[in-house]
């Protein structure tokens, strides 16, 4: 087959001839070209897909892995969070014992009111100092507490010993005897011998006698556990009370009678109204001392300075 070329701009032309095997592979080509090129451009898009794919899933799996870190944080954060609260009010509970038995501690010592005032902070104060240039680091948290909770310990250990100190001091105070079984009235007689005052004849009295108004109170000189309360010959009513260690003491001539028996009483509580029941020629208090079973002048007791 002859072709021919013709130049638009020269008008000249040229011939070539060509069989039909080149005539194939020309037409071939052409057609080949655009489809190879189709060809890389799909496998392109189907590589870059693939890798596409590939990176959302492992994304995918790295959002997963992280929501799950998050929530392990969030659970314990909020563990952490209610120990601390718990322990937190264990500490706050600890500190208002503290302050009860401050409280208690203040009032066997017989301190003076508002000296110590528990519900109220302690105060501080001194001139300002000037500060630090060093950066300040603020302690750990939990370091915090723990530094609290044994301070506290150690402030009850202390505490705890005093109050039993004091508490003891306190009873031992309470039951020894000393004072006036009255607060009204005067001496009008002594321990010892003297004339009888209802037959005039010389008789032992074994006890002293304090003269006042009907009426007036009849206090115990000291702590302890009335072991009788009612009347007695002799003594009309009388009450008796047991201080332990060996003494025990009696009032009598009661108007009326304030305990019974088994009753518990402190140093200077009520046992009775002051009267005249009884052998008495008035209204008065007969008191008694017994030391191990035995009377003893109650005069020594009366005059002792308390503790």
């Amino acid at each position: 087959m002859k072709f021919i070329i013709v130049d638009n701009r020269s008008g000249k032309h040229r011939s070539f001839t060509a069989n039909g095997l080149m005539i194939g592979l020309t037409v071939a080509g052409l057609i080949g070209i655009p489809s190879a090129a189709g060809f890389m451009a799909y496998r392109q898009g189907a590589d870059e897909a693939g890798l596409t794919g590939e990176m959302v899933g492992k994304w995918r799996d790295v959002l997963k892995e992280q929501r799950r870190d998050v929530a392990h944080a969030k659970r314990d954060a909020r563990e952490n969070l209610e120990a601390s609260a718990l322990r937190m009010a264990k500490l706050q509970a600890r500190i208002v014992r503290l302050d009860a038995l401050g409280e208690r501690l203040t009032t066997v010592a017989k301190l003076d009111e508002g000296e110590f005032d528990f519900s109220q902070p302690p105060g501080l104060g001194g001139p300002e100092s000037p500060y630090e240039t060093s950066a300040y680091a603020p302690p750990d948290y939990l370091e915090v507490l723990d530094q609290l909770a044994r301070d506290i310990e150690s402030r009850e250990q202390q505490l705890g010993v005093l109050e039993t100190l004091l508490v003891d001091r306190k009873l031992q105070s309470d039951v020894f005897l000393a004072g006036r079984p009255v607060h009204k009235g005067w001496l009008s007689s002594r321990f010892g011998s003297r004339n009888d005052p209802i037959t005039g004849k010389r008789a032992w009295h074994n006890g002293i006698d304090f003269a006042g108004a009907v009426g007036d109170k009849v206090v115990t000189v000291a702590a302890g556990v009335v072991v009788y309360a009612g009347p007695r010959s002799g003594y009309g009513k009388m009450v008796e009370v047991n201080h332990g260690r060996g003494f025990s003491t009696r009032y009598g001539h009661h108007k009326e009678l304030i305990v019974k028996v088994g009753d518990i009483v402190k140093k200077g509580q009520i046992v009775g109204l002051m009267g005249s029941s009884g052998r008495a020629t008035g209204p008065h208090v007969h008191f008694e001392v017994f030391k191990n079973g035995r009377a003893v002048d109650p005069s020594s007791y009366i005059h002792r300075a308390s503790r």
